[in-house]
């Protein structure tokens, strides 16, 4: 994967991990307006989950890195999205994708005793363009 810079988010807390990885998936836009993306297509999606917290587990980890690729890589990868329960009435333009990303890591997170919480993330469908999900930032959110 190509070292990349990506947009920092200012959060209070004292750790703050970042986690790259890829998944391959294919995906249409249900929309004449979406042009020649209303055909299926794929894209090698690049992400990065930005997770903060001031407070480490029992192995020393903020989070263990191949949980937080396990959570996203192994529900999306060689799959198409429209068909995916997660997308049912939406459609997977990458803001939604790189939302619904956010939902399942901040869901997972919750549970967690020493309470890390998901900052960021980042989602490159192509070379050129990428998505940015941040929540707004409220008390639950730091």
């Amino acid at each position: 994967m190509m070292q990349q810079i990506y947009p920092s988010v200012e959060h209070p807390y004292t750790f703050e991990l970042n986690k790259d990885f890829n998944f391959s998936a294919a995906h249409y836009i249900p929309a004449p307006e979406a042009g020649k993306c209303m055909r299926t297509h794929g894209h090698t999606y690049f992400v990065n989950l930005t997770i903060g917290g001031d407070a480490l587990d029992d192995t020393g980890f903020l989070i263990n890195f191949s949980h937080l690729k396990a959570l996203i890589h192994d529900q999306f990868d060689h799959y198409l999205l429209n068909d995916l329960p997660m997308f049912e009435g939406k459609s997977p333009s990458t803001e939604v994708v790189a939302q619904t990303i956010y939902d399942i890591v901040a869901d997972h997170l919750k549970d967690l005793p020493h309470a890390p919480k998901c900052l960021q993330v980042f989602l490159r469908e192509t070379p050129s363009s990428y998505v940015v999900y941040r929540p707004k930032r409220t008390k639950e959110h730091m």
